[in-house]
């Protein structure tokens, strides 16, 4: 979702910006990830280093060992890389350690959580970057505070909002999605929330995700809840006894789903009740009331300015928030700064610039 505006926007910019696009394989669902490059039409990649699956330190040692041959081969006047996950501290640290420009799109976020191990790869990631592209202006502070340079900094927007409001008209619609699945459509017709659950910190302990869950099946009772299952979630309700759950009254359980499946889910939601990242910037973008399940997070602005509301795992704060909900409609907000589907132009025009330099 961030790499298929920033190709489009290199290959617009004139002059063009030539590039070799790099896919690790870290997620390595094949269906899905044949339905996601065609979704975004995003270029099947250059170079496919197909790692899949394996603990933080395996994964992270394996991207470098397979991406270091592929700068042997292509050679590289910078290696810019996007997010927070293991692939991204691994190519970037194989380019610092060649004195190749490391380029980070959507630096400078930061939960302050050193548990969650995306954090670590946003701090360090961030330290040993040449170039840092902000999405929201709080992300310098946390830089600076950091110790790296303003000039390094530069605030450009979001591309998972350039991706949103690109395929916003290909949503797939929330009924025609529950018809495929064989659910009953009629059951959201007066309204729906969508919910994903995937954080080690929520689904890998019993009692954390009994407790979620019961959450869940209160707010079930006064509103419908699709719940597009992430495969470690189904899996540790299995490993824990706690399958049954899923048959609960209200739930209508989905396989994990396509981007533009969720966009459409999303996008006519009464509310979201997720521990994504990424989604409490869509729901704000959506103007979609958007209940977070974790303590902390690194997207302080859609709080701040946007729909999200950070409520922590306790049921009843999830309860008491989805309840709110239902009673005002919730938070909307306003669309932050320069989310306006051209974050990846302006990344195109200065990253430009500064190879010309």
């Amino acid at each position: 979702m961030k790499m298929a505006p920033i190709i489009r926007a290199f290959k617009a910019h004139e002059p063009p910006l030539p590039c070799l696009l790099v896919h690790t394989g870290q997620h390595y669902d094949a269906a899905m990830n044949d339905r996601l490059f065609a979704d975004l039409d995003l270029p099947q990649p250059d170079v496919n280093l197909e790692v899949g699956s394996a603990s933080h330190a395996v994964q992270t040692a394996e991207i470098m060992k397979r991406f270091e041959p592929v700068i042997d081969e292509h050679g590289a006047r910078a290696v810019l890389v996007v997010g927070d996950v293991n692939s991204t501290i691994a190519c970037a640290l194989v380019a610092a350690k060649r004195n190749i420009p490391v380029v980070h799109v959507e630096a400078g976020l930061r939960s302050y959580d050193r548990n969650m191990p995306e954090e670590i790869n946003r701090v360090l990631t961030d330290q040993i970057s040449d170039v840092l592209y902000t999405t929201e202006r709080s992300a310098a502070d946390n830089l600076g505070r950091e110790g790296i340079a303003a000039e390094r900094v530069a605030f450009v927007g979001n591309v998972m909002i350039d991706s949103l409001l690109a395929n916003l008209p290909k949503a797939v619609p929330s009924a025609e999605l529950l018809e495929r699945a064989g659910l009953d459509a009629a059951a959201i017709a007066d309204g729906y929330g969508v919910v994903t659950l995937h954080r080690p910190s929520n689904v890998d302990a019993p009692e954390n995700l009994e407790r979620i869950f019961q959450a869940l099946a209160h707010v079930a009772k006064r509103l419908p809840l699709v719940f597009a299952l992430h495969p470690r979630t189904r899996h540790n309700l299995e490993r824990f006894g706690l399958l049954d759950m899923l048959n609960m009254p209200g739930f209508l359980v989905l396989p994990p789903q396509g981007y533009l499946e969720m966009l459409g889910l999303m996008s006519k939601a009464v509310m979201v009740l997720t521990d994504s990242g990424g989604m409490q910037e869509e729901t704000t973008a959506l103007g979609v009331p958007c209940i977070t399940i974790r303590h902390n997070t690194e997207r302080p602005i859609t709080v701040e300015q946007g729909t999200n509301m950070l409520v922590g795992t306790d049921p009843q704060a999830i309860i008491r928030a989805a309840e709110d909900v239902l009673a005002t409609g919730g938070k909307r907000g306003r669309t932050p700064e320069l989310w306006d589907g051209k974050a990846a132009e302006r990344i195109a025009a200065h990253l430009s610039a500064w190879l010309g330099r």
